[in-house]
This record gives C-alpha cells, structure tokens and sequence, in this order.
C-alpha cells in the first residue's frame, strides 16, 4: 500500500483539530456537572449555613445578615450593654429562656455562646416584623427605664439585649437564637451548632 499523495501536515493538523474540538467540548460537559456540586440560592434559602465575619463589627454595633430568608442580627455588646441585662430581669417575662427556641448552649443570661457576641433571628415572635435596634438609654418614647434593646414597631413589643421580651406586650416569647458556631475568633457559622449540626 503506497502513501503516495498522502498530505501528512493535513492529517497532523485534522488530528490536532478534532481532539481540541474534543476537549472543548469535555470542558463544556464537566463545567455545569461540577458547577452543580454548590448549593443552589434555593438550596441555602433552605437551610444552607452562612458565614459571617465579625472581624470589622465594633463594640456596640450590630451587623445583619440573611439566613434561611430570615435576618440575621449579630451585636457586639459592650460592658453597660451587658450590666444591663440584669436590670431587665425582673421586666421581662421568660429571663431563664424557659420557653425560648433556642439552642441549648445559649440557655445563659447573655443567651449566647460568648457572651459579648449575640445572634438572633430579627423576627418578633409576635408577627414575624423586623425589630428595631433602640440601643440608646431612656429614649423620649421608651422612658426612662428603657436601657437599650430592641423595638418593634410593628405592634409595640420590646425585648432586652438579649433578645428577652418584656411583660405586658403582644410578643409572647423571646427573639430566636439561631444554631451557631465559632469556626475562628471572627468568624461565626449560622445554621450550624458547635458539633457541626444544624
């Protein structure tokens, strides 16, 4: 058999081209099928723990993240934000977190794992509105008593700085703590408990 008028530089490029053509196309394959191992924006809504950095929060501040649809308050609390909590005990209506959705671990005073750091779910407990942070001391409309917390405008219910409810108002339990871990000193994991649970 003779190769006679056989174009090798032709073959060699039309090889060169097909298995390029081949790869190309392996890539366009693999891309969505590995592209599909990350959980879908559906996926977290549904429960998908979040991280948040707390790094750049300072003392007294509160950042809000999303989680599962729902908001997400991180707060920094100073020293007087903390003292405070024990002038609410006796205002508010569940200060052991009794009947409180909330992780075991944060069933403490400060409902928290450390307890300069509060997470909680920005829900009321009565209707599901966004508090409002009302961190200043004896605001004109919260009285002279008022030593920060929270404020929902929605139907007038008022919780401490931990997230504890007040006597006397529409909500009838606690802000939420979510499950949460420390994966380092500035970043907290929200939908996960310490032992990697949700």
């Amino acid at each position: 058999m003779s190769n006679d008028g056989v174009n090798h530089a032709r073959r060699r490029f039309l090889t060169v081209a097909t298995t390029g053509v081949g790869v190309a196309g392996a890539g366009f394959v693999v891309t969505p099928f590995v592209g599909s191992w990350n959980p879908s924006a559906k996926a977290k809504a549904a429960g998908a723990p979040v991280k948040i950095n707390i790094s750049k929060v300072e003392s007294g501040q509160m950042i809000t993240e999303e989680w599962r649809g729902k908001p997400v308050y991180v707060l920094r609390r100073t020293q007087a934000m903390l003292a405070a909590l024990d002038k609410t005990k006796e205002t508010v209506s569940d200060p052991d977190s009794a009947k409180s959705v909330q992780p075991e671990y944060c069933k403490n005073p400060h409902r928290s794992l450390r307890e300069e750091i509060l997470v909680l779910v920005g829900l009321c407990t009565h209707l599901g509105c966004a508090p409002k942070n009302r961190f200043e001391v004896a605001p004109e409309d919260l009285g002279k008593d008022w030593v920060g917390g929270f404020f929902c405008p929605c139907h007038g219910s008022k919780f401490d700085l931990a997230g504890r409810v007040f006597k006397g108002v529409p909500a009838p339990f606690n802000l939420e703590v979510p499950p949460y871990r420390f994966e380092s000193d500035d970043i907290i994991v929200i939908g996960e408990d310490h032992k990697g649970a949700a």
